[in-house]
């Protein structure tokens, strides 16, 4: 169990350190560089099948991965957030505490607590599955 932990922990530290670094501005201009002379050394390699399988099994494997890191940063970043959001929930006195817990409801229960919510305001009646209109109506609020 605890070499579970501690390969949780590393992976965690190590994929948001690759987030982090991923959505760099100096990231991408150096991965924009690097397809740049993959460009420019084609005529050298007389844009042969090699050349074509260095740029792109890089570009797979690289892709790849970065689907697990980003996905591992996403899942925790929306588990604190959802964290702190039912603290509010239970911290709040007039704040219904039974929406604590929502996210595991199937979207269909959340689409149908959303449409109550919407009704309950009076403002207009919920359209299914427009949340731009409550949004609308929102914003005409403040």
């Amino acid at each position: 169990m605890k070499l579970a932990r501690t390969i949780d922990h590393v992976f965690t530290r190590f994929a948001g350190r690759i987030s982090f670094v991923a959505g760099q501005p100096g990231t991408f201009v150096l991965a924009f560089g690097i397809i740049l002379l993959w460009g420019v050394t084609g005529p050298v390699f007389g844009y042969s099948d090699t050349w074509q399988l260095v740029i792109n099994t890089a570009t797979t494997i690289i892709t790849f991965l970065m689907v697990f890191l980003i996905q591992n940063s996403q899942n925790r970043d929306a588990a604190a957030m959802q964290a702190k959001l039912d603290e509010l929930l239970r911290a709040v006195a007039k704040a219904r505490g039974q929406f604590i817990g929502i996210e595991h409801l199937t979207d269909k229960q959340i689409e149908d607590i959303r449409e109550a919510l919407e009704e309950e305001t009076g403002n207009r009646k919920a359209v299914k599955g427009h949340a731009h209109e409550s949004v609308d109506r929102l914003l005409e609020r403040y």
